[in-house]
Order: C-alpha cells, then sequence, then structure tokens
C-alpha cells in the first residue's frame, strides 16, 4: 500500500542561486532541489550548488538531481557538494542508483503504460527511499509544467511517493487530497517568465495550500 504522511512534506527544485534558495528555505520547506543536467534551463553550476548547500540552514535537504549521468559525474558532484539525497530523473538502473552510499529516489515518467508497481518494487529492492511520479514529456525529463492523470497511480506501492508534475499553488491542495503522497514537488508551478527564479509569493501560496490541505484531513481523524 501506498506509505501516506499526514503532514505532507515540500520539496522546491530547480534553484539556482543562494539567494533565492535561501529565501525559498525561510518560507518553510523541507528539501530544495539542485539540478545538474547540462540541457536543462534550471543547470547549477557546481560552486553555486555548493555556496547553497553549505548555506542552508539544520534539517533541510539538499537534493540533486541526475539524468542518465556517468558514475564519475556524480562521484564529481559529491565531492564539492554535500547532497544529503539524490534523484535519478533517467534511465538508471537499480544498481547503478544505489552505487554511491547515499539515499535515493528514483523519478518515473507516469504513463498509462507505465507499470507502478513493478517500478515500485524493482527500486524498493534496491534501497530506494521513494518513487518521484512525474508527467511524461518527449521533449523534457522535468519542470514542464504538466500534469497527468493520477488516478493512474496504484494503492499497492512498496515505497513513500513524492508527487511531481505540474504542480501549482492552484492545484496542490487537490493533489494531496487525491493522491495522499508522502511529499510534493514543484518546479516550473512557483517560477515567473524566468526559469530557475523562484517567486517567493508563489512558493508561499504554495506552501500555504499544502498546509491547507492537511488540516482539512487532520480535522476528520
Amino acid at each position: 500500500m501506498i506509505i501516506k504522511n499526514d503532514i505532507t512534506a515540500i520539496k522546491i527544485c530547480g534553484l539556482t542561486s543562494v539567494e533565492n534558495a535561501l529565501g525559498v528555505v525561510r518560507l518553510g520547506v523541507d528539501a530544495i532541489g539542485l539540478v545538474f543536467y547540462s540541457e536543462s534551463p534550471r543547470n547549477v553550476d557546481l560552486k553555486v550548488a555548493q555556496q547553497i548547500v553549505t548555506h542552508l540552514p539544520p534539517f533541510v535537504s539538499s537534493v540533486g538531481l541526475f539524468v542518465n549521468p556517468t558514475q564519475d559525474q556524480v562521484l564529481q558532484t559529491l565531492e564539492l557538494v554535500d547532497l544529503t539525497l539524490l534523484q535519478f530523473h533517467g534511465d538508471e538502473k537499480p544498481d547503478f542508483c544505489s552505487g554511491f552510499r547515499k539515499p535515493y529516489i528514483k523519478a518515473v515518467r507516469v504513463t498509462d503504460d507505465v507499470d507502478l508497481i513493478e517500478y515500485s518494487s524493482m527500486y524498493a529492492g534496491a534501497g530506494a527511499s521513494g518513487l518521484l511520479l512525474d508527467a511524461y514529456s518527449q521533449g523534457a525529463r522535468g519542470g514542464t509544467g504538466e500534469t497527468f492523470d493520477w488516478g493512474l497511480i496504484p494503492s499497492e506501492l512498496e515505497i513513500p511517493i513524492v508527487l511531481a508534475g505540474g504542480l501549482t499553488p492552484n492545484n496542490v491542495a487537490k493533489a494531496i487530497d487525491c493522491v495522499r503522497p508522502w511529499a510534493v514537488d514543484v518546479s516550473s508551478g512557483v517560477e515567473g517568465v524566468l526559469k530557475g527564479l523562484k517567486k517567493l509569493v508563489l512558493v508561499r501560496d504554495f506552501i500555504n495550500e499544502v498546509k491547507n490541505a492537511d488540516a482539512r484531513r487532520l480535522t476528520k481523524l
């Protein structure tokens, strides 16, 4: 069964500057995501990523996003950036993901022909901390602002779900009510025109909507 969370964790992904990252953190998120993928408009320089992580306060996780990296690319990043968690967003196999002595999550781009139960079992068996469920897009590996059919998520998954894909302040509460994920992950949904620059007013609204959804559910317990 899906592992539920009464208080939904929040990750803001695709940060590219120390100032913006700290502004997001001050609003009360649980984790920030740093993209180490050269084809992404949110790709962050290693030295900037190092500075961001160095300035994080206690109990805020730093997540490094990779897309089909080599082993050396991940190791070189870890030498400079003290990441809490790895996020693999490509076609990485379980034995690759588990080879860095770091907790990790595996992203799955959801379509109606993807067997999420099989994915869950395969990566849970290789020590994954969770599955990140994202929308499928032919031209991008995430951050597209597109949603997917949440009804495709089965109830028999073995590991926690991080829900991503087109979340915004306008739909995240509905998503939480429908899916009950362990965490939600947003990138483009809290940006303006500039990709990689989060609008703090949107981040605040997003966090408030998550809290409102949790509070409504808790009052029914």
